[in-house]
């Protein structure tokens, strides 16, 4: 029998994980004993194929499966999503009939560690636009320049997903979506991630002086701006599909650490009662089971249209963005409810509930951000404003 969410993220694996969280936290030090762990457990290959070396899952178990390892580790999670991410744009294009990205998922089985090279400091056009040049080469290869941050898995990653922009070509602009290996010498990564949440995931700036991607590691040339080109849903939808599954496993471990809190805590107001008798401590918990009890559903529903090859036409990047938005905001409002109710032990560097809070406000930074995804929104269902 193939392995399960439950049974590869085992209630013993998850444990010793949920041990080295605080560690790696108060060190500002990279996963390194949890990612050898999952590798050896065969997690990195989940959507990978089984006649690939995978395990064969659709999207419906990954988002189980991260928001099981969210709540033993945000910061773990969050850097390994990275890797499922492109592992993920590989299956989307693959179950559609697009072969381009197999090369990740043949890589990804024998071993390779994928790191997710998009993100460029004062770029909000996101995918649809770059500050990194991409220069032609002959043969059909690009060397890439420029400064890609917030680079999860820095001191692991063995291939880079990047992209760039072709301002040289004939029918130039285009932007360039390309790998590059880490052995590239004309790749740097800085040692410059010192944060107050998510500090395991050790996303550091990685700096491209005119790293080579080959002929056959180039993916994509396509116009800047937005374009409905396959490559672009499937990194879309991957990336915000398995981010919201990070931050309801969050919400979830919040929402446990709530409840055991107050059951343990005591109120003198009340002849030592526990405070899980007290209206107020049982309407914050209510509150926040409220909130937390919608995202699992409305993930499990998305991967299942995902895996399922539905049809939402132009309303699935709202549907993606909405999922983003609701989870990454759902997930602060669950912890600070938590918090509220587990009281001033939680404002202490060591403790789990402190640390969540500082992890879970990451969230807010990754695209798509409130403002552009309530404009997704409002163009979905309004259409685009008047020129």
């Amino acid at each position: 029998m193939s392995a399960t969410p439950e049974t590869l993220l085992n209630d013993d694996l998850l444990e010793r994980v949920r041990e080295r969280a605080a560690g790696y936290d108060r060190e500002n030090a990279f996963f390194t004993e949890d990612l050898v762990e999952l590798r050896e457990a065969g997690y990195l290959t989940a959507l990978v194929p089984v006649e690939s070396g995978g395990l064969g899952w659709g999207f419906d178990d990954a988002v189980r499966a991260q928001m099981r390892l969210a709540g033993a580790a945000p910061a773990t999670a969050l850097a390994v999503n990275m890797h499922l991410v492109w592992t993920g744009v590989a299956k989307i294009l693959r179950d559609r009939g697009d072969d381009s990205l197999d090369f990740v998922l043949r890589e990804a089985g024998s071993g390779e560690v994928f790191g997710f090279g998009i993100s460029e400091a004062g770029n909000d056009l996101m995918l649809f636009g770059s500050r990194t040049t991409a220069e032609p080469q002959d043969g059909g290869g690009y060397r890439y320049s420029g400064r890609k941050i917030f680079t999860s898995l820095s001191p692991a990653w063995t291939r880079l997903g990047t992209m760039g922009l072709d301002t040289a070509s004939a029918d130039a602009p285009k932007i360039v979506y390309g790998f590059v290996d880490r052995e590239d010498p004309d790749i740097r990564i800085l040692d410059d991630w010192d944060t107050i949440g998510m500090r395991a995931t050790q996303s550091r700036t990685t700096v491209l002086d005119g790293a080579y991607a080959a002929p056959d590691r180039i993916v994509r040339r396509l116009d800047p701006g937005p374009n409905a080109d396959p490559l672009i849903f499937g990194i879309f939808a991957s990336f915000e599909l398995l981010l919201a599954a990070v931050y309801a496993g969050i919400g979830a471990r919040a929402l446990d650490l709530a409840v055991a809190a107050a059951h343990r805590r005591t109120s003198m107001r009340r002849d030592g009662a526990p405070l899980s008798q007290d209206p107020d401590i049982r309407w914050r918990i209510a509150d926040a089971a409220i909130a937390q009890d919608a995202l699992e559903p409305q993930l499990l529903a998305v991967a299942h249209d995902l895996d399922g090859l539905v049809d939402h036409g132009s309303r699935w990047f709202a549907k993606l963005v909405g999922i983003k938005v609701r989870a990454t905001e759902t997930a602060r409002q669950v912890v600070d409810q938590a918090v509220r109710v587990s009281g001033g032990s939680s404002y202490f560097a060591g403790s789990e509930l402190g640390r969540l809070h500082r992890d879970v406000l990451a969230g807010i930074f990754h695209p798509s951000d409130d403002e552009s995804a309530h404009n997704t929104v409002a163009n979905a269902w309004l259409g685009p404003i008047d020129a």
